[in-house]
């Protein structure tokens, strides 16, 4: 199974879940609202869960192994390091278009 496509969905600044991430597999199937979390100075994914009556949560989708999961995890953390990078490119770009607008008047 091949990795086809990671789309970045929502970025976050504050707390431990920096993003929610699309991964598609074979370019047939998407598994929605994976989360990028940084705990304890490390990187690591979150699969989809739903919550059970007992208050515990089980996870939707899974890997089976930890060869896939290892895959998956590097695919989605690589995804998610070239977003915050092009957010702040976008970000100083913005900030130096201001600068120059403030400038001329």
């Amino acid at each position: 199974m091949q990795i086809t496509d990671v789309k970045v969905r929502k970025l976050f600044d504050e707390g431990p879940m920096k993003a929610i991430v699309s991964v598609t597999f074979d370019a047939q199937l998407a598994v929605h609202d994976i989360k990028v979390i940084n705990a304890r100075d490390k990187f690591f994914i979150v699969m989809p869960s739903r919550k059970n009556p007992d208050e515990s949560y089980r996870d939707i989708v899974h890997p089976i192994n930890a060869q896939f999961r290892g895959m998956l995890e590097e695919a989605v953390i690589s995804a998610y390091r070239e977003e915050c990078a092009r957010a702040e490119a976008e970000a100083a770009k913005a900030a130096e278009n201001i600068d120059e607008i403030a400038q001329t008047v």
